[in-house]
């Protein structure tokens, strides 16, 4: 389960941006910097049981921009954003955000020392941490068997709640390793919003190096605040020549999940009052048969504590062309096995992605996905869902330039008719000042 922020408006990231502009001129046209802006253009229209018809024509603006090599050796700016505006009068993103800074921070990497330091708008994921904060991380190593990261700011997520008076996020992590054999982490994390504790958590974590090619991966998060286990999630990977091999366990406690102080508010309060505690453990395996074909079958098991069990098991086959990097294709027909309508149906997909047509065609690349479920029992009338999604692009001024239009279709129990058409344009472009 992702850790979910709320959107917020567009805002400059004080501490970055500020800073960044106080660097003198000789500095900042010493700078490279990599610019790639992309603008997508969505069209859809929605016929659904309870509301008519209404066309919506979004237009987005991405930008991102790196820069570095300035005259202050191991010094970097990083920024990205996006913002939209509805061209037709449409009522539809009404109440949700215009626009985002994603990330805009200043980063210092000691060329000559395991050091680095960044400061602004960025995303921390450290440990426990999984969150956008406004603020300073510093990350480094102690010695040959210990490093350590620190993080203190605004948390983004909650800027929309009561304002960012009283609001603040703190945390850190401390790893102990051993070579390339295992690292182990300890971290914790707090936050305030509106004066109030939104989250106090504590975490470990584990990777490892284990005999016959094998490694170890796991987290656990514990709740300070209700005093249980929020998560746990942990796998064995497993490597023999061309046979992988990867069981798997996860856990996740509804009430100590979502039911973190100030942040458990509807929609979360509901999801931590249910009670609810679910299991999912299963195993991914795969065949390499050739450079080419790849065989492979997954199952996962369902437990809940609240609601009925269920279990998935499918079977994959994926092709990949040895001359032609990007060009593959594949299907998957799976089951999902459960008491509930909407956990008991059968799956089918077919994918996909053929590169380098240019030599013989005006278009450069083609795409397609079909994702069809047959319920065992109708629900809501209608016993199958189908999604189609077909595309097409083509790339100008040596690769500079990327044209791409996309249709995706679909067809479900809660959707009569789902059309959406999405045009976007990628420009990328590297300069020296």
């Amino acid at each position: 389960m992702a850790r979910i922020l709320t959107r917020t408006s567009p805002s400059l990231s004080v501490f970055a941006c500020c800073l960044f502009l106080l660097f003198s001129p000789s500095m900042l046209f010493a700078a490279e910097l990599q610019i790639q802006s992309d603008t997508l253009l969505r069209v859809f229209e929605r016929d659904t049981t309870g509301t008519g018809d209404e066309l919506v024509a979004p237009i987005y603006q991405y930008l991102k921009l790196n820069a570095d090599n300035f005259s202050v050796e191991g010094l970097s700016f990083h920024a990205y954003g996006w913002g939209r505006q509805e061209l037709l009068d449409s009522d539809f993103f009404r109440e949700q955000s215009s626009g985002e800074l994603i990330y805009a921070y200043l980063e210092y990497t000691a060329p000559d020392a395991p050091f680095s330091a960044r400061l602004g708008r960025q995303y921390i994921f450290s440990g426990v941490a999984n969150d956008s904060i406004d603020g300073l991380w510093l990350k480094g190593t102690l010695s040959e068997y210990f490093s350590a990261s620190v993080y203190a700011g605004q948390p983004v997520g909650l800027s929309t709640t009561a304002g960012r008076s009283g609001d603040s996020i703190y945390g850190g992590r401390l790893a102990h390793k051993n070579k390339n054999f295992y690292e182990i982490g300890l971290s914790y994390q707090t936050s305030q919003n509106d004066g109030d504790t939104a989250a106090n958590l504590l975490g470990i974590d584990l990777s490892a190096g284990l005999p016959m090619n094998a490694s170890l991966y796991g987290y656990s998060t514990r709740n300070l605040e209700t005093e249980g286990w929020a998560e746990h999630s942990y796998e064995v990977n497993f490597q023999l020549d061309r046979f992988s091999f990867r069981p798997f366990y996860e856990y996740y406690s509804y009430l100590d999940y979502f039911d973190s102080g100030a942040n458990a508010t509807n929609p979360f309060k509901l999801l931590a009052l249910s009670g609810e505690d679910l299991s999912t453990f299963g195993v991914d395996a795969s065949w390499r048969q050739s450079e080419s074909f790849t065989f492979g079958g997954k199952f996962k098991a369902y437990s809940y504590d609240q609601n009925q069990a269920s279990n998935l098991i499918s079977l994959i086959v994926s092709w990949n062309s040895e001359s032609v990097e990007l060009t593959q294709a594949g299907a998957e027909i799976g089951y999902m096995s459960g008491d509930a309508a909407n956990n008991d149906y059968l799956l089918l997909r077919l994918y996909g992605f053929y590169d380098e047509l240019g030599d013989r065609y005006w278009l450069d690349f083609i795409s397609g996905d079909v994702v069809y479920a047959l319920y065992d029992r109708d629900i809501l009338g209608r016993s199958y869902s189908v999604f189609t999604s077909l595309g097409a692009g083509k790339t100008f001024f040596n690769d500079q330039l990327t044209l791409r239009l996309s249709g995706d279709y679909s067809q479900d129990p809660y959707f009569d008719d789902n059309l959406q058409v999405l045009l976007s344009a990628s420009f990328a472009y590297d300069f020296s000042l």
